[in-house]
C-alpha cells in the first residue's frame, strides 16, 4: 500500500493530498531512511517515524486496511512506540 494512502487510512491527516505534501517535504521515515516519495510502500512491521508539529511520534505498521473508517478501527492499524 501508498503510504500517503496508509497515512489517511490511519488517520494521521484528513485527506490524502496533505498527506502527500507531508511526506513530500522529507518529514516521515521508514524503517530509519527519509521517504520524499507518496508512492512509497508500506508492509506490515515496518516502523515509521513521522513529524507532526513539534512532535515526533514514532509507530509500528500492523495492517493495511481496507477504508478509512472510524477511529478505533484506524488505531488498530498502527502500534505506538514510546522513544526511550
Amino acid at each position: 500500500m501508498r503510504l500517503d494512502k496508509w497515512l489517511w487510512h490511519a488517520r494521521f491527516f484528513k485527506s490524502r493530498t496533505l498527506a502527500t505534501r507531508h511526506i513530500e517535504k522529507s518529514r516521515c521515515r521508514l524503517d530509519g531512511r527519509v521517504v520524499n516519495k507518496p508512492h512509497a510502500v508500506v508492509a506490515p512491521d515496518m516502523v515509521l517515524t513521522i513529524a507532526l508539529g513539534p512532535s515526533v511520534r514514532v509507530v509500528r505498521i500492523l495492517a493495511l486496511g481496507d477504508r478509512r473508517g472510524p477511529a478505533p478501527e484506524a488505531r488498530a492499524l498502527y502500534d505506538e512506540i514510546n522513544p526511550g
